[in-house]
């Protein structure tokens, strides 16, 4: 058995204790944490808290009986534990209490520690590394509502399936298991393949085909997103080129993290990308993605605009939309989110919202493409609001470059035209004055 202390700076008030010791062969992990720590710091002082911290690893010790334990911080101890059952592990935590008194060497002061206790308990050999982050998040839950919690954790549960993905995503990019579609974007007026958006997807040895939504948001956290935006922006870089050489100069968008606008050493990587190859690209933000640092994000965005990189505000209205950050943005393009689209002629307000919005871009200069677009209706609908581009399955499914390729040899506006006869209540000179 094993106790040590790991000194550590104090944290914030919102933050919780970290926990950091991946004790294989181990059935649970347990978390203690001192939540009057502070006050108790400043009444005692560094030294005497410690001895406090002390007590308390001897006790926990001999109720709890750990295979090792650890101080994490200040103000909490985490026990490696092989337990029998979850209500073995439950009856222990408890026993300590929710408040423990421990008399301070040389001296005649008491400190009353309250407590606040969490486990996961494995139901079957899995990754130690989940029962650590379900413990951590039992103690959040703990800290909520008092007392102690104690969970199970299911070997197939989400978190050994995130843990196994963002342990194979930084070999991803070096074993090339990502690849690139792209979906075309119409220009109505103009009748014409305008431009395509590069969608990125992952072909993964052992899970199969996975989609952004279950890996960026892992990527962006373990800070992976930089080398996976560079992959993308050099394959749609040579993929557009390639189309160009065939008379298909499309503009080719990616949609970028708003981890990395305030990234200096990305933008300087891919502005130098993009001059070199003279390709024609475009980048895909949210208006959210400048809320942490706007200042430094709108510098770097205008770097990008000033040599030549098209930028375009993405799911318009999905989130908290801001017009003090929509005026900043050097954007020249603006898309509606799909979830007003999709439900464009069955709603009667989604086509106000549309509408509206359309409005809004024009009067920043802007010009605006509707996603998700499915049906002829909608089409037919937006054309008559003066939407210029669409964007959905009713134009092409994403294609791989082959696919693209042979899409844009055979592309005709009229079959599309064909079937656009609006099917709404209200007519075309309502939508256009409304």
């Amino acid at each position: 058995m094993t106790s040590e202390y790991r000194p550590l700076l104090p944290q914030a008030d919102s933050e919780l204790p970290t926990a950091q010791m991946v004790a294989p062969g181990c059935s649970a992990v347990a978390l203690c944490v001192v939540t009057n720590f502070k006050i108790l710091r400043r009444q005692f002082g560094l030294e005497r808290w410690q001895s406090c911290m002390n007590a308390l690893v001897d006790h926990l010790r001999d109720v709890v009986v750990p295979t090792s334990i650890v101080q994490i911080a200040p103000d909490c101890v985490e026990l490696a534990v092989n337990s029998e059952s979850v209500e073995i592990l439950r009856e222990r935590l408890e026993s300590v209490g929710p408040t423990w008194v421990v008399h301070l060497p040389d001296s005649n002061l008491a400190a009353s520690l309250n407590l606040v206790s969490a486990a996961a308990v494995a139901t079957d050999d899995g990754d130690p590394l989940a029962l650590v982050e379900q413990a951590e998040s039992a103690l959040a839950d703990a800290c909520r509502g008092g007392g102690t919690v104690v969970v199970s954790v299911k070997p197939d549960s989400q978190a050994f399936e995130e843990i196994s993905l963002l342990r194979d995503l930084p070999v991803a990019v070096a074993q090339e298991e990502f690849f690139v579609l792209y979906q075309p974007k119409i220009h109505v007026r103009e009748r014409r393949v305008s431009s395509a958006e590069a969608l990125i997807r992952w072909l993964h040895p052992k899970h199969g085909l996975i989609m952004p939504d279950s890996f960026i948001g892992l990527a962006d956290e373990s800070g992976d997103i930089l080398e996976i935006a560079l992959w993308t922006l050099r394959r749609v870089i040579a993929d557009q080129q390639i189309l160009a050489a065939q008379d298909h100069p499309l503009r080719i968008f990616i949609n970028i993290s708003g981890r990395l606008l305030t990234d200096n050493g990305f933008i300087e990587a891919a502005c130098e990308l993009v001059r070199e190859s003279g390709a024609q690209i475009g980048f895909e933000i949210t208006e959210t993605s400048v809320i942490h640092d706007p200042d430094q994000a709108i510098a770097n965005l205008e770097r990008c605009a000033a040599i030549g990189i098209t930028l375009a505000i993405d799911d318009y209205g999905s989130g908290l939309s801001s017009l003090s950050y929509l005026k900043r943005l050097p954007a020249s393009e603006l898309k509606i989110d799909k979830q007003f689209v999709t439900q464009l002629t069955s709603s009667h307000r989604d086509p106000l919202i549309v509408r509206s919005t359309i409005d809004l871009a024009h009067a920043l200069d802007m010009e605006v493409t509707a996603e998700g677009v499915e049906t002829p209706a909608a089409l037919a609908l937006l054309t008559v609001m003066g939407c210029e581009m669409v964007q959905g399955y009713l134009i092409s499914a994403p294609l791989r470059l082959e696919a693209l390729t042979a899409y844009l040899e055979d592309y005709r506006f009229e079959t599309l035209q064909a079937d656009m006869a609006p099917t709404i209540i209200r007519p075309a000179s309502f939508w256009k004055s409304a």
